[in-house]
């Protein structure tokens, strides 16, 4: 079940999204990449995207949370399912239930895709619109595409 998050569910979500990060990204990226997530996706941010009632949960039927996204006006952002729940269906919930609510108020959908996730996204129907490179702590660098697609009607 897919549910709101309140700021009651601040902590689960930050660990979420920490203990996702730092068990998943450092085969793709280096520990500067690393970091540069972890600070971006900071307690402060996912509060103020809660208080703006921004967060969504999947919570399964034995009351424990899952995985979490983000919906910012036209793009899905902070799409994490832990680890261990990966491949089983709850990111394609999330995403299906982030493009549901992004289709009804605009024309496209966009994120931003790391490298453990842009597969994923390809095969959803998504398509790279550009490629960055970031700066990170310790001189390395981060590299994402942002991606769309257009509106699920």
């Amino acid at each position: 079940m897919i549910m709101r998050a309140g700021i009651d569910d601040l902590l689960s979500i930050k660990w979420i999204t920490e203990h996702t990060i730092k068990m998943i990204y450092p085969h793709y990226y280096p520990p500067g990449a690393v970091q540069f997530f972890l600070d971006h996706h900071s307690t402060d941010n996912i509060r103020k995207d809660i208080e703006d009632g921004n967060v969504y949960y999947y919570m399964m039927p034995n009351g424990s949370i899952t995985g979490t996204v983000t919906i910012n006006g036209d793009e899905i952002n902070r799409l994490f399912v832990l680890p261990d729940h990966q491949g089983i269906g709850y990111g394609s919930a999330l995403l299906d239930f982030a493009e549901k609510i992004i289709s009804e108020y605009y024309p496209v959908i966009k994120l931003s895709a790391s490298f453990p996730a842009k597969q994923i996204y390809l095969r959803k129907g998504y398509t790279s619109a550009s490629f960055h490179v970031i700066d990170a702590p310790d001189g390395d660098k981060l590299c994402y595409d942002y991606m769309e697609k257009p509106a699920v009607k």
